[in-house]
């Protein structure tokens, strides 16, 4: 059965096959890790189903998350393509630059995590207006386990940079710790026990993520890390400026989860709640198909720029984008007809009701449009990070931010949580407008490698 598809994998050139091959691999561990989110989901709807809780939960965590994994995401984009040089050099710098970088994520993480716990009580005057007290009152249990988790988030994603570095993803696979010690603490708590489950299986899940993958991380480095608190590895140089043009962007992107859970939350109803659902199921899809590919794109189409060979680069990643565009126009067909049967046989049980299901896949459905601009836009983000075209993508980045803000207030009042959904579908449209603009213009040196 699986013969066409290796003979059709011995057949790609080479750096293809890198590419395909570590997207099989992240894809295999994303979907063992996306089956044991969806069991924890399933956990969820059934205890709580469409509730204060949830809301609260829903509430919190985006909002608790927003800056730590803004902060890994810029970093991870210009960090991968770093290592990737640096792991060809001298070994001893490499492990001082290393050490550096464990040092100041520690202290970075320690810093929000207090931040976050002194101002949450003042987050949510500001963006939880349209709360209930009930919920008020949860969040500001849950930040007590949501906070420390920062600090963890920010170790988590080092070590996984340094993984990927070495075109390693097992990584992939630890994402789903959280959502399986929440899994467990929910299923083992005595019903009434309120958000404690959620708050201690999330504290200790993204812990004990952070201290497997640094384990793993120092074994794939081969080399001595001992953190510190200084800035002189001759890697800093390029790195630094790079991570703040990044970061403008990502800051811009990262609040798109929060401004959702806003105007979410002004809609009332356990919109929040009903918002969250959508957005987890379509979050099994999207990492099934564009993160396995983009994350196995970068550290190659990194190893191809240092090699100097950009036009073979840019060919790759055009030939990747357009079929994954492909892909997500296909997904969106299958799972616009399967929506409210998906929706019913992960969370319909207990106090997840029919009408909820009928609420849920009305919002997945307006979601999944999102789906092929998002797959295909992916890959062209890691041709243009292994090409340091970091301005631009900050700038993309500010714009996206921009149609997302203003398709939300035009189309969430008219649409409910659909609206918001369907806004996110419109920013990556024009996201992988620009992005394929500026990846079809580019006029890199005439490479040799075999295509």
């Amino acid at each position: 059965m699986f013969a066409p598809v290796k003979r059709w994998l011995e057949g790609l050139p080479v750096d293809h096959l890198r590419i395909a091959q570590g997207a099989a691999r992240v894809a295999f561990f994303l979907l063992m890790g996306k089956a044991v989110g969806a069991v924890k989901e399933m956990a969820v709807a059934y205890r709580y189903g469409v509730s204060d809780v949830v809301d609260a939960y829903q509430f919190t965590l985006t909002l608790a998350n927003w800056l730590p994994v803004t902060l890994v995401g810029a970093c991870s984009v210009v960090l991968i393509p770093a290592l990737v040089r640096s792991r060809h050099g001298d070994a001893q710098l490499h492990g001082r630059f290393l050490g550096e970088l464990q040092g100041w994520a520690w202290l970075l993480g320690a810093v929000i995590a207090v931040s976050l716990a002194a101002s949450w009580p003042w987050v949510l005057d500001v963006a939880g207006g349209g709360l209930t007290p009930t919920v008020h009152g949860m969040s500001l249990l849950l930040i007590l386990g949501f906070a420390p988790a920062a600090l963890f988030t920010i170790w988590t994603g080092l070590s996984s940079a340094r993984l990927r570095a070495h075109e390693r993803h097992i990584n992939t696979l630890l994402d789903s710790v959280p959502a399986l010690m929440i899994m467990v603490w929910v299923l083992l708590a005595p019903v009434g026990a309120g958000v404690l489950p959620l708050l201690w299986g999330t504290l200790l899940g993204y812990a004990l993520q952070s201290v497997l993958v640094e384990w793993l991380a120092r074994r794939a480095d081969h080399v001595p890390v001992q953190p510190h608190l200084y800035r002189v590895a001759p890697q800093w140089s390029t790195l630094a400026a790079a991570a703040g043009i990044m970061l403008v962007g990502q800051l811009a992107m990262s609040f798109v989860g929060p401004i959702d859970q806003y105007t979410a939350a002004q809609l009332g109803q356990n919109a929040n709640a009903t918002l969250g659902y959508a957005a987890r199921l379509l979050s099994l899809l999207i990492g099934l198909g564009a993160a396995s590919v983009g994350r196995a794109a970068l550290p190659v189409l990194s190893d191809v720029q240092a090699r100097g060979d950009a036009a073979h680069a840019r060919r790759m990643a055009l030939k990747w984008s357009l079929a994954m565009l492909i892909i997500g126009a296909a997904v969106v067909a299958v799972g616009w007809w399967l929506a409210p049967w998906g929706v019913a046989l992960l969370f319909e049980r207990g106090a997840f009701t029919a009408q909820d299901t009928v609420l849920v896949a009305q919002v997945l459905r307006w979601g999944l449009l999102q789906i092929p601009f998002y797959f295909g836009v992916l890959i062209l983000v890691q041709l243009l990070a292994s090409q340091n075209r970091y301005g631009w993508m900050a700038t993309i980045a500010v714009v996206n931010f921009l149609i997302k803000a203003w398709m939300n207030t035009i189309l969430a009042p008219r649409m409910g949580v659909a609206g918001i959904m369907l806004a996110t579908s419109i920013m990556y449209a024009m996201s992988y407008v620009c992005y394929l603009g500026l990846s079809v213009r580019q006029r890199p040196a005439t490479g040799k490698h075999r295509e």
